[in-house]
Protein backbone atom coordinates (compact mmCIF):
# COMPACT_ATOMS: atom_id res chain seq x y z
CA UNK A 1 0.00 0.00 0.00
CA UNK A 2 1.12 3.74 -0.93
CA UNK A 3 -0.67 6.57 0.90
CA UNK A 4 -2.74 9.11 -1.01
CA UNK A 5 -3.59 12.79 0.69
CA UNK A 6 -4.77 13.12 3.32
CA UNK A 7 -0.95 11.25 4.43
CA UNK A 8 -2.87 9.28 6.75
CA UNK A 9 -5.62 7.45 3.81
CA UNK A 10 -4.17 4.11 2.60
CA UNK A 11 -3.96 3.43 -1.02
CA UNK A 12 -3.19 0.75 -3.35
CA UNK A 13 0.36 1.08 -4.68
CA UNK A 14 -0.76 1.10 -8.16
CA UNK A 15 -2.77 4.32 -7.66
CA UNK A 16 0.27 6.05 -6.01
CA UNK A 17 1.67 8.83 -9.15
CA UNK A 18 4.17 10.98 -7.76
CA UNK A 19 5.20 13.83 -10.19
CA UNK A 20 6.97 16.32 -7.71
CA UNK A 21 8.57 13.63 -5.44
CA UNK A 22 7.59 11.02 -3.51
CA UNK A 23 6.76 9.43 0.14
CA UNK A 24 8.94 9.23 3.22
CA UNK A 25 8.77 7.07 5.59
CA UNK A 26 6.61 8.99 7.93
CA UNK A 27 3.60 8.91 5.29
CA UNK A 28 4.58 12.92 4.46
CA UNK A 29 4.98 13.71 0.82
CA UNK A 30 8.91 14.61 0.42
CA UNK A 31 9.37 16.89 -2.73
CA UNK A 32 13.38 15.78 -2.74
CA UNK A 33 12.61 12.04 -3.01
CA UNK A 34 13.38 10.16 -6.10
CA UNK A 35 10.04 10.60 -8.49
CA UNK A 36 8.28 7.30 -9.11
CA UNK A 37 6.55 7.74 -12.13
CA UNK A 38 8.19 5.22 -14.72
CA UNK A 39 6.06 2.15 -13.36
CA UNK A 40 3.12 3.99 -13.91
CA UNK A 41 3.90 5.38 -17.36
CA UNK A 42 4.54 1.66 -18.03
CA UNK A 43 0.68 1.43 -17.11
CA UNK A 44 0.05 3.84 -18.86
CA UNK A 45 1.61 2.40 -22.23
CA UNK A 46 0.14 -0.51 -21.07
CA UNK A 47 -3.35 0.54 -21.65
CA UNK A 48 -2.71 2.74 -24.49
CA UNK A 49 -1.34 -0.47 -25.99
CA UNK A 50 -4.12 -2.46 -25.31
CA UNK A 51 -7.10 -0.13 -26.69
CA UNK A 52 -4.96 0.44 -29.81
CA UNK A 53 -4.98 -3.56 -30.55
CA UNK A 54 -9.33 -3.61 -29.48
CA UNK A 55 -9.75 -0.46 -31.76
CA UNK A 56 -7.38 -1.93 -34.50
CA UNK A 57 -9.64 -5.08 -34.33
CA UNK A 58 -12.54 -2.91 -34.83
CA UNK A 59 -11.03 -1.45 -38.29
CA UNK A 60 -10.03 2.09 -36.74
CA UNK A 61 -7.72 3.79 -38.11
CA UNK A 62 -4.94 5.47 -35.61
CA UNK A 63 -6.56 9.09 -36.05
CA UNK A 64 -9.55 8.36 -35.02
CA UNK A 65 -8.78 6.24 -32.03
CA UNK A 66 -7.07 9.71 -30.85
CA UNK A 67 -10.12 11.38 -31.61
CA UNK A 68 -12.21 9.03 -29.66
CA UNK A 69 -9.67 8.87 -26.75
CA UNK A 70 -9.91 12.59 -26.23
CA UNK A 71 -13.36 12.62 -26.28
CA UNK A 72 -13.42 9.78 -23.37
CA UNK A 73 -11.54 13.18 -21.33
CA UNK A 74 -14.45 15.10 -22.11
CA UNK A 75 -16.97 12.12 -21.01
CA UNK A 76 -14.86 11.32 -17.92
CA UNK A 77 -15.10 15.28 -17.11
CA UNK A 78 -18.35 15.36 -17.39
CA UNK A 79 -18.29 12.32 -14.44
CA UNK A 80 -16.31 14.37 -12.33
CA UNK A 81 -18.36 17.68 -12.63
CA UNK A 82 -21.17 15.21 -11.74
CA UNK A 83 -19.68 14.00 -8.77
CA UNK A 84 -18.87 17.80 -7.28
CA UNK A 85 -22.91 18.78 -7.87
CA UNK A 86 -23.31 16.01 -6.04
CA UNK A 87 -20.96 16.08 -3.14
CA UNK A 88 -22.20 19.56 -2.47
CA UNK A 89 -25.77 18.15 -2.78
CA UNK A 90 -26.70 21.04 -5.46
CA UNK A 91 -29.06 19.00 -7.46
CA UNK A 92 -32.29 19.54 -5.95
CA UNK A 93 -33.49 16.06 -7.48
CA UNK A 94 -30.74 13.88 -6.02
CA UNK A 95 -29.29 15.54 -3.04
CA UNK A 96 -25.84 14.43 -1.84
CA UNK A 97 -25.47 11.86 -4.12
CA UNK A 98 -21.68 11.46 -3.73
CA UNK A 99 -18.88 12.39 -1.48
CA UNK A 100 -15.55 14.04 -1.96
CA UNK A 101 -13.73 10.15 -2.33
CA UNK A 102 -16.00 9.99 -5.41
CA UNK A 103 -15.08 13.17 -7.30
CA UNK A 104 -11.30 12.17 -6.13
CA UNK A 105 -11.71 8.84 -8.01
CA UNK A 106 -13.62 10.48 -10.78
CA UNK A 107 -10.24 13.29 -11.03
CA UNK A 108 -8.31 9.84 -11.00
CA UNK A 109 -10.19 9.24 -14.12
CA UNK A 110 -9.90 12.34 -15.84
CA UNK A 111 -6.14 12.05 -15.38
CA UNK A 112 -5.52 8.60 -16.09
CA UNK A 113 -7.62 9.09 -19.49
CA UNK A 114 -5.74 11.95 -20.70
CA UNK A 115 -2.59 10.55 -20.03
CA UNK A 116 -3.93 7.28 -22.12
CA UNK A 117 -4.20 10.05 -24.79
CA UNK A 118 -1.04 11.33 -24.82
CA UNK A 119 0.61 8.04 -24.93
CA UNK A 120 -1.79 6.83 -27.81
CA UNK A 121 -0.96 9.74 -29.73
CA UNK A 122 3.15 10.17 -28.96
CA UNK A 123 5.67 7.72 -28.40
CA UNK A 124 7.89 9.99 -26.07
CA UNK A 125 4.54 10.27 -23.93
CA UNK A 126 6.75 10.22 -20.69
CA UNK A 127 8.85 12.60 -21.88
CA UNK A 128 6.45 14.83 -23.37
CA UNK A 129 4.85 14.95 -20.53
CA UNK A 130 7.60 15.86 -18.41
CA UNK A 131 8.77 18.49 -20.14
CA UNK A 132 5.27 20.09 -20.33
CA UNK A 133 4.90 19.44 -16.78
CA UNK A 134 8.14 21.99 -16.59
CA UNK A 135 7.08 24.80 -19.21
CA UNK A 136 3.97 25.19 -17.10
CA UNK A 137 5.17 24.70 -13.80
CA UNK A 138 7.47 27.45 -14.04
CA UNK A 139 4.87 29.61 -14.89
CA UNK A 140 3.73 29.44 -11.27
CA UNK A 141 6.69 28.20 -9.19
CA UNK A 142 10.15 29.66 -8.90
CA UNK A 143 12.83 28.44 -10.19
CA UNK A 144 15.00 26.25 -8.00
CA UNK A 145 17.62 27.48 -5.57
CA UNK A 146 20.77 27.70 -6.80
CA UNK A 147 23.26 25.13 -4.63
CA UNK A 148 25.91 27.38 -3.20
CA UNK A 149 27.37 24.18 -1.44
CA UNK A 150 30.93 24.05 -3.29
Amino acid sequence: MGVCAPADRPCPAGRVLSLFGGVSANGQRDRKAPRAVTASWDTITALADRFDAADAELGLPPEESHLLQVLKIGEEFGEAAQAVIGAKGTNPRKGRSHSWEDVHDEVCDVVITGMVALARMRPDASAYFTAQLALKAAKFLPPPAADTAT
